[in-house]
């Protein structure tokens, strides 16, 4: 049985500062680092992540994810939401961002609106997760690609 989270920054927040702690490392210097697994079925890793957590039973809307290649794909058509594949979610020291990737957007729900928060963003919005892409990031912000922590139906 999974665990639903009903505040995912939170969470996510929770992850970096028990790094930050064990490692003696100041929390604001810490992001994440995403590594993507060969599957979207947990029950087929083995055992807990060496580093950080996996997090599964997210899904995408506008994009799917090509595990053969190993990058964000075209969904198939007549298709609303595929399942995501297991995401590692690495603690990482001074991240250096890279632009070959898509900053593909996490929201908890697929209506993405809410009220604006402090930090610019939507309420809706929980962070930017850097997948790899054979296309330009331009492709899938066209097509809204995205990343949902549930589905509203």
């Amino acid at each position: 049985m999974g665990l639903v989270i009903f505040f995912p920054q939170g969470f996510l927040t929770s992850v970096l500062q028990a790094y930050s702690r064990g490692n003696l490392i100041p929390v604001d210097q810490l992001s994440f680092e995403f590594n993507i697994e060969d599957t979207d079925d947990p029950t087929e890793l083995e055992g807990a992540a060496e580093e950080g957590i996996y997090l599964h039973g997210l899904f995408m809307d506008g994009a799917a994810w090509d595990f053969q290649e190993g990058t964000i794909s075209d969904q198939e058509f007549g298709t609303m939401y595929v399942r995501a594949p297991v995401i590692n979610f690495i603690p990482w020291r001074n991240k250096v961002v890279n632009l070959e990737k898509y900053f593909c957007p996490l929201y908890k729900t697929s209506v993405r609106a809410g009220t604006l928060s402090t930090t610019g963003h939507s309420t809706n919005f929980v962070l930017f997760l850097e997948v790899e892409t054979a296309e330009h990031s331009n492709y899938w912000i066209l097509r809204g690609a995205a990343m949902l922590c549930m589905l509203n139906d």
